[in-house]
């Protein structure tokens, strides 16, 4: 019991970090595509108005489906443990 105890410790951890790296990426992957489209459109060099206009593209985003979809980190391999032991012990 304690070495299950102890591997959901560890396996939440390492969850938690795979998490946080790939939260960190794709937000600075959308950061660059909404710094890309401000400049393409030509709005204009206001420092002030592209951070606005940033600023509001991240929080969509933040609320939107594809940064929900990164908590598939913590429930696919959750999933494909519970399945391997599901198999291994009651069939």
């Amino acid at each position: 019991m304690i070495a299950l105890f102890r591997l959901a410790v560890f396996g939440l951890v390492a969850l938690t970090v795979v998490y946080l790296i790939v939260s960190a990426y794709a937000a600075s992957i959308r950061r660059e595509r909404l710094q890309r489209e401000w400049e393409g459109n030509a709005a204009g060099s206001d420092p002030a108005a592209q951070a606005e206009f940033v600023a509001a593209g991240m929080r969509d985003w933040r609320h939107g489906f594809r940064h929900k979809l990164i908590l598939g980190v913590y429930v696919v391999p959750i999933l494909l443990v519970a399945v391997v032991v599901y198999v291994l012990n009651f069939t």
